[in-house]
């Protein structure tokens, strides 16, 4: 079994005093990716907020990706693109991209959207919300035997979303999630010791 992996979602708050907590999140332990998630704000000033964030992950060999927006992700030459269901295509957005970047697509609770995910050319698909999320709501309730099914199918990485916790994430680790996407676990407390946590769990 594939080792499973720390990939962190950022708070809708990204300023102020959030890139010396990312800074210390990403030294806690190992961290596979970090998603800009803001929302409401144009692309002049998420592109300024994302410029320390992009280059503590830089330095750091960890990948940036942007959620939602592929005209953001081309602006920044982020590593990739995480899209909703109503974002885009992942074609789309690797033509845009190129074959380089990283594409995710959010697939819910739904192998179908998973599987046209990947037949679209997603490099990771992204299921949940497996646990009551105070991050994002979601009508959408995965289980864990979901991610063994599309481990036993496919090659293409898939990504545990929701309200997860270094309490409750064994189980999706065990059933095959190859990482594990976390953000308020992470952010609404000592971000150091929450990555530690994980890690010790993975």
């Amino acid at each position: 079994m594939s080792d499973c992996q720390l990939y962190l979602i950022s708070p809708l708050d990204v300023g102020g005093d959030f890139p010396a907590r990312l800074e210390k999140a990403l030294d806690a332990g190992p961290v596979a990716a970090f998603q800009f998630r803001v929302k409401d704000v144009d692309q002049h000033e998420a592109a300024r907020l994302a410029e320390p964030l992009q280059a503590i992950c830089a330095e750091r060999d960890v990948a940036f990706i942007v959620n939602d927006s592929i005209s953001l992700a081309k602006r920044l030459r982020a590593d990739g693109v995480h899209l909703g269901q109503g974002d885009g295509d992942a074609r789309e957005a690797r033509e845009i991209l190129g074959r380089e970047a990283q594409i995710g697509v959010t697939c819910h609770a739904s192998r179908h959207l998973a599987m046209e995910a990947g037949d679209a050319g997603a490099d990771y698909v992204a299921f949940g919300s497996f646990f009551p999320s105070g991050t994002k709501q979601s009508e959408h309730r995965a289980e864990p035997e979901l991610l063994t099914w599309w481990q036993g199918l496919f090659e293409i990485p898939c990504v545990a979303i929701g309200g997860i916790t270094p309490e409750n994430c064994g189980p999706l680790v065990e059933a095959g999630a190859d990482f594990l996407a976390v953000s308020g676990a992470v952010w609404n407390g000592d971000e150091a010791a929450a990555v530690r946590a994980f890690a010790a769990r993975l």
